[in-house]
Order: structure tokens, then C-alpha cells, then sequence
């Protein structure tokens, strides 16, 4: 059966938050056709004014045929000037009582808390807007390094580009890891992308090493994580002495390195375990954990709950309605 993505518009919206989650939807489509209608909708149809030169075709959400399977709600370049907007959020608060899953990119989670679909809820947002959401919502619990964030059948996403990531993740449930891959290979992109917002954030507490080497040790972790990283190792990498690295390291981005490595397992763990079928002997080994004990112990460190629950958590039934 078709399902319908309905991507809401509106005046003001950042048109990469639309266009990039279409264009994985798209690519889904072309590769298993009937599996995708996507719908660009606003309140009330017609051009939607993008920034600057954009202009949106969209279709009226009183026009849609039939229920949205996933409602996706993208953010503004200022999202601190709300768009006209109670109109925009009945609309929201409408299509999500029949869709199945609701979702937002960017500052577009503020437009989910204002129509109470937040509530009670993990989420992420753009970092630049983290704070705002948290002080506004107190009822939402902000994870402001996450990409994204799913709880129950509400998923929400960082800043821009990170649409694409969850507009994949939700391929991926849909039809498989195969296409979900098979899309990110076609749009040059990860699959799962390594890291959360603390790799683009000012306010987040691992900064991006300026000394070239030290750099170059940071990116080449996210891909490595089951090898040798203890300070030797990386220092050996960065063609440094142990006592130069980590002095370095740390001065550079805010943490030692192995705070730094501790957290990049973490993250690749959360990941891992939103996929049931991968064991955590398994996900230890990958993550470069060694041991289930040591995975546990390091995770509920970061994370302060288990990896069991947190599986439990992110694998729970969907629901069908808000």
C-alpha cells in the first residue's frame, strides 16, 4: 500500500528542510515504485515564499487524499518569528491524529510543542535553538547533541541536512537497510551519519581540533571505532608524542581523548541498538566496547539508563494515533 508523506509548508520555511527528506522519499520511490506518494501541503495551497527567490507549489491539507502516513513539519531560518501560525498548527495538530508517525526538521520540533505533540516526549532540534525549546517547553525533554530523536511514532531531527538522515531512517524501517543504503550511496551521503550536533555546535562541548593532524584523528574515529584507541594509538596517528596529543587534544576540543572516543561508542551504540536484531555482544564488539560489561558500564555512565531499556525504549510498538 501507497504511503502518502505529507511535507508541511509554510511562509518562511527553509527549503532544504523540505527538499532533502522529498528527495529520499523520491529515491525510495524509484526504487520500489508504489511504496512513496509525496505530498508538498500548507494550510491553504498554492506558492509558499521560501527565502529569498524560493517559491513552493504546494496542495491545500483540506485537498489531501485520504490520511498522511508520516506528516513531516519543516523549520525557518529564524524561527523565533512564528508563521501565522495557529492556523499552521491546527493543521499540524490535525493531520497527526491519523498519521501514523510525525515528524519535524530543525526548528520545525517548535511547531510540534506548540501543538502539544511534544509533550512528555524526548526531541531534538537545531542547536542553535535547543535552549529555546527547552525554556519554552519545559514539558519536552531536549536532547540538544542527538541528529535525531525517535519516541514512539514522533521522530525529530537537528538542523537542516539532518532531515536527510531521519527521512533515511525512516526508509529504513519501511522498506529495509538494503534501500536505505542503496539511497545514501546515490545522494553521496552516510547512511548513519557518525557523531551527533557536537560536530557542528559552538554551545556543544567537543569543538573541531584546528591543528590539521588533530583533525584528521577526529574524523577518522567515527569509522574506526573497533580498533586499538587508546592514547598511544592516536597519538602514534596524529604523529605526535603521547604527552604532546593529549595535551593538545584536549586544549583544542574541550575533552581528553579518551572522553571523546567514550562518547563517539556511545552514540554508534544508540544507534545500533534502535535495530533489534543486532545483539549486544555484537554491538560491543563493533563499538569497540570489548565486553558486554564494559558496553553497560560506559552506558549508563552517558546515558544514565542501560542499553537494555533504551533498546526497549526506541523498539516499543508504534502507535496509530496521537
Amino acid at each position: 500500500m501507497t504511503k502518502q508523506i505529507v511535507i508541511l509548508a509554510y511562509d518562511g520555511c527553509q527549503p532544504l528542510d523540505l527538499v532533502g527528506p522529498a528527495e529520499v522519499f523520491h529515491g525510495a520511490e524509484v526504487m520500489r515504485p508504489g511504496s512513496y506518494d509525496v505530498v508538498i501541503a500548507s494550510v491553504a495551497g498554492g506558492v509558499v515564499a521560501g527565502p529569498g527567490p524560493v517559491r513552493l507549489g504546494t496542495t491545500a491539507v483540506a485537498a489531501l487524499s485520504g490520511p498522511a502516513d508520516t506528516v513531516i513539519v519543516p523549520g525557518a531560518y529564524d524561527p523565533t518569528v512564528r508563521p501565522a501560525h495557529q492556523p499552521l498548527v491546527t493543521a499540524i495538530s490535525e493531520l497527526a491524529r491519523s498519521a501514523r508517525r510525525v515528524t519535524s526538521v530543525c526548528s520545525g520540533a517548535l511547531l510540534l510543542a506548540a501543538a502539544g505533540l511534544l509533550d512528555g516526549r524526548r526531541a531534538t532540534t537545531h542547536w542553535a535553538v535547543s535552549e529555546l525549546l527547552a525554556q519554552g517547553h519545559p514539558e519536552v525533554e531536549v536532547e540538544p547533541d542527538s541528529i535525531f530523536v525517535r519516541d514512539g511514532h514522533v521522530w525529530t531531527s537537528a538542523g537542516v541536512t539532518a532531515g536527510l538522515d531521519l527521512a533515511l531512517a525512516l526508509v529504513e524501517e519501511d522498506l529495509g537497510g538494503e534501500v536505505a543504503r542503496e539511497i545514501a550511496r546515490w545522494l553521496v551521503m552516510f547512511r548513519r551519519r557518525p557523531g551527533g550536533q557536537s560536530q557542528f555546535s559552538p554551545h556543544l562541548e567537543v569543538r573541531t581540533a584546528e591543528t590539521t593532524s588533530l583533525r584528521a584523528v577526529q574524523e577518522w574515529l567515527a569509522d574506526h571505532l573497533d580498533h586499538d584507541l587508546s592514547n598511544p594509538a592516536l597519538a602514534d596517528r596524529a604523529g605526535m608524542s603521547e604527552r604532546n596529543f593529549a595535551r593538545r587534544f584536549r586544549q583544542e576540543t574541550g575533552v581528553t581523548p579518551a572522553a571523546f572516543v567514550v562518547r563517539l561508542r556511545v552514540e554508534a551504540a544508540k544507534e545500533l541498538l534502535t535495530r533489534d536484531h543486532i545483539g549486544l555482544v555484537e554491538i560491543a564488539r563493533r563499538c569497540g566496547f570489548g565486553t558486554v560489561e564494559t558496553f553497560h558500564r560506559a552506558f549508563h555512565r552517558a546515558t544514565g539508563t542501560t542499553p537494555g531499556r533504551y533498546r526497549d525504549h526506541f523498539t516499543a510498538p508504534i502507535p496509530t494515533g496521537v
